[in-house]
């Protein structure tokens, strides 16, 4: 494929671009699903192709073929010159990219257990340890959807700058829909996901049986103790998934310069974020919040993005201060800037956007103790069922599903559904205290046109915030 990708390289310089690129994809693997018992079949996932993107006279083209001969990436690089052609007459702005420094490298996650080894039958035993582990609990679950996934993913990147990256990256999933109906009241875990880059191993080390029966323990003990949360003005406390599902829609999506400078307006929205407001304050100086694709056995894990640039943490908020934005190399380059390595496709028949991979809130100095001694009333909030947020990323709205009071510093019963209905900035304003203990929360998240659903973590560390309103 090396000498395919590189010919699409080529040609596509000959036909008068002054940059061009090719990306070669290739995805294998399996899923199965199991509901109430019972399996529910065995999928296949084999796909590949090339995309080729190219820019002509200030105008942006991209084309893709699943056909791999010489003959039919000719033909779609000769079709990408012509989208870029057409582009350039109906821009008011000449596109252009970021100078960068390419490399020549080559990068695999490697497996202690090899998904691609393993029989069907072997990794349905893994959703049937959640099943047993669930049905063991005494606790009555009369729905039960299971789903286990795997892919490999190979990658060969080249670009007319030097650039030529090869990737191999195993991804492997479990998801779960848990319900719990008892004493004629209904409670559920909506698909809970856990998800690795890597092998097997990331699986049984993180016992999703183990996590599902402590989901099924939470909601039993919510329809048999909860109580309504109190109301007005208190303290929460935030666990790090709350604080995932927070940094993940209210700092990530509005810090993508794509969004910020209107390409995502007419489809997923727009950004209260504005150029102008690098360095402003947005939050306390307890609120750190990084966005790291480097992270090893991540779900969003890539060391080099999809326009062949290094990738490296970003510090989105640096101790409450708006530190820098999500970009590729064309949003970089109307800020006069480099890339950060935010470009990211979910295949060859995509072009590469701006999008997040691993976003999560920075630990702090505290102990979980300390987060919870001097709240008077308040909440802890472990987990939500609902969230909701505006298109400019500003108004937001979280509903706990798993939560608890807090009164005079201890944990008390469990409180049902309690809404916190808050500002991005009032939000992250209100914070005076992160925790020490950082843990991480996989999801997919979907942008673009067509519609681009991406592997991402999201989480960090819990966090209290002081005097916000709740609301029940």
């Amino acid at each position: 494929m090396h000498e395919l990708v590189e010919f699409a390289v080529e040609k596509g310089q000959e036909l008068g671009a002054s940059y061009a690129e090719a990306r070669f994809e290739e995805k294998n693997g399996t899923s199965l699903a199991m509901k109430n018992g019972s399996p529910e079949g065995l999928g296949v996932l084999a796909d590949r192709g090339i995309g080729i993107r190219v820019l002509v006279n200030g105008g942006m083209g991209f084309s893709s073929t699943n056909v791999l001969t010489k003959e039919s990436v000719f033909e779609a690089v000769k079709r990408a010159v012509k989208l870029a052609k057409a582009a350039s007459k109906v821009r008011n702005r000449p596109v252009e990219f970021s100078e960068e420094s390419f490399h020549e490298v080559f990068y695999e996650v490697r497996m202690r257990k090899d998904f691609r080894d393993v029989s069907a039958e072997e990794k349905m035993e893994y959703l049937r340890r959640i099943e047993e582990s669930v049905l063991g609990s005494g606790i009555s679950v009369p729905m039960r959807f299971l789903r286990y996934g795997d892919f490999m993913w190979h990658k060969i990147f080249m670009n007319s700058e030097g650039a030529v990256v090869e990737s191999i990256i195993p991804r492997v999933s479990i998801t779960y829909n848990l319900v719990v109906f008892e004493e004629g009241q209904m409670e559920q875990a909506p698909f809970v996901q856990r998800a690795f880059t890597g092998g097997l191993e990331l699986i049984e080390k993180d016992e999703p049986w183990e996590r599902a029966l402590n989901d099924v323990k939470a909601l039993r003990r919510l329809i048999k103790e909860g109580k309504k949360p109190p109301e007005g003005k208190v303290d929460i406390v935030i666990s790090p998934e709350v604080a995932g599902i927070a940094v993940h829609e209210s700092v990530g999506h509005p810090y993508e310069l794509d969004r910020i400078m209107g390409r995502e307006a007419a489809q997923a929205g727009e950004s209260f974020v504005k150029p102008d407001m690098l360095g402003e304050r947005i939050g306390s100086d307890a609120v750190t919040v990084i966005e790291d694709p480097t992270i090893p056995n991540s779900w969003g894990f890539y060391l080099y993005d999809d326009e062949g640039v290094k990738a490296r943490p970003r510090y989105l908020i640096r101790e409450g201060i708006i530190n820098e934005f999500l970009m590729n190399r064309e949003y970089a380059a109307y800020l006069g800037t480099k890339s950060n390595a935010s470009a990211r496709a979910i295949n060859y028949n995509r072009e590469p956007i701006v999008r997040m991979a691993n976003t999560y809130l920075a630990p702090g100095d505290y102990s979980f103790e300390e987060l919870i001694e001097d709240v008077k009333l308040g909440v802890y909030m472990v987990s939500f069922n609902e969230w909701n947020i505006d298109d400019r990323r500003y108004q937001q709205r979280y509903i706990g599903r798993e939560a608890y009071l807090i009164e005079n510093g201890e944990i008390k019963h469990p409180v049902r559904k309690p809404i916190l209905e808050i500002t991005t900035k009032g939000l992250w304003s209100s914070v005076d205290a992160v925790g020490r203990e950082v843990e991480m929360f996989p999801g997919t998240c979907g942008k673009g046109e067509p519609g681009q659903r991406v592997p991402v973590w999201m989480g960090g560390a819990p966090a209290r915030l002081r005097e916000v309103v709740l609301r029940r």
